[in-house]
């Protein structure tokens, strides 16, 4: 083995026995809440932190897949497994077509188009008939899958955990990929990688429906463990939470996404009930903070950190 890649081996190592051991002291539907949100911001991430595209209308994705999934669970009654297929094979779908027009523009302008599209459709889903409106997609039967019920959220949660596992190491794998190289290529000189030949808009494009497929895939689970699927996820508010769970953990690197997402779904969970709908300007307050304190995020100051103690340069 490359010692190169051993120290991220055994953090996903230890990483992996700690999700299987935590539903012994930790309730298991937060656990699979912050996966779940913990896969939509690695999601963002790949898109922001690895291919410089912000998409202020992430949530889109999230929330298409959740009402896709609830409803081919609920209405056509089709195994769960197949389900969460169709839920995520949904919000990759539109990623394609939301993606094929927002590529066309770059910087504030990607970002704008992304918001305005998502908009859109979050419209329809509050006038759609299928999505339940303002009430919500509710009842979402969870199911079986290889003789495992998993209307057991101890079974659900090994179930959610292998979902989220092999998510990231496809997150990963795409990073280190020549694929990967490429998109870091384009986030760091698009011009650049233009005049090397690169079909850029093509890359792009790949990236935009690869996030927006696991970003579906997020959505169809969290409809799975909460057997329902609400405007909420859908919201621009949700695509502003990714944003702040990608840029606290820290944007551009691989495990901080997961470090943004345990970070503020605690905070939410705790505070909820303590402080109502101050929680919304404490998430404020905290995103103030990184930007100015800390613009590289939690994981990033801490590599930064450890690069200065043994004397490298960041």
């Amino acid at each position: 083995m490359n010692a190169r890649f051993m120290p991220g081996s055994l953090g996903n190592l230890a990483g992996l026995v700690l999700l299987l051991l935590a539903p012994t002291f930790i309730y298991p539907i937060l656990v699979m809440k912050v996966l779940c949100f913990a896969l939509f911001a690695c999601a963002f991430n790949l898109l922001l932190g690895y291919t410089g595209l912000l998409s202020f209308g992430h949530a889109v994705f999230l929330g298409s897949a959740a009402y896709v999934t609830g409803h081919a669970l609920k209405v056509w009654e089709l195994p769960t497994l197949l389900g969460l297929l169709v839920g995520t094979g949904a919000a990759a779908l539109l990623g394609w077509v939301i993606g094929s027009l927002a590529i066309r523009r770059q910087g504030i302008y990607f970002a704008m188009v992304t918001l305005a599209l998502a908009q859109m459709v979050f419209f329809f889903f509050l006038q759609a008939p299928f999505t339940g409106g303002e009430d919500g997609l509710q009842g979402v039967p969870r199911g079986s899958l290889f003789g495992l019920d998993l209307a057991n959220d101890i079974n659900l949660y090994y179930l959610v955990v292998a979902i989220f596992a092999g998510a990231f190491w496809l997150i990963q794998r795409t990073i280190h990929s020549p694929f990967g190289q490429i998109l870091k290529a384009i986030r760091e000189n698009e011009p650049r990688a233009i005049s090397l030949g690169y079909d850029v808009a093509k890359y792009k494009l790949l990236a935009f429906v690869l996030s927006a497929g696991l970003a579906g895939l997020a959505g169809a689970t969290k409809t799975l463990v909460f057997k329902f699927a609400t405007l909420t996820d859908a919201h621009w508010h949700t695509s502003g939470e990714v944003v702040l769970m990608t840029l606290l953990g820290g944007m551009g690197t691989v495990f901080g996404p997961l470090v943004g997402a345990t970070v503020i779904v605690t905070l939410q969970n705790e505070l909820a009930d303590k402080v109502g709908s101050l929680v919304t300007v404490i998430m404020g307050a905290i995103f103030v903070i990184c930007v100015l304190a800390f613009r590289r995020g939690i994981v990033g100051e801490s590599l930064a950190l450890c690069r200065r103690m043994i004397g490298q340069k960041t």
